[in-house]
């Protein structure tokens, strides 16, 4: 596969990705009655964790 078809496709999982983040939290918002659906301590752990998938990603053909 070449590179620009392989960040395209990249682009497009995390385009897909983001948008059902989105809707799940929208989702939570409405549930629970307010108007942020992400707290502060929430999206900094969250930040965390993509943090390190990107890392596992980018460490995959490392052996």
């Amino acid at each position: 596969m070449n590179k620009s078809r392989t960040i395209f496709f990249g682009a497009l999982i995390g385009a897909v990705t983001g948008l059902i983040a989105a809707v799940l939290l929208s989702r939570r918002a409405e549930r629970n009655e307010r108007d942020s659906a992400i707290t502060t301590g929430e999206g900094l752990k969250l930040g965390v964790l993509v943090f390190g998938l990107l890392r596992a990603i980018a460490s995959l053909n490392d052996d």
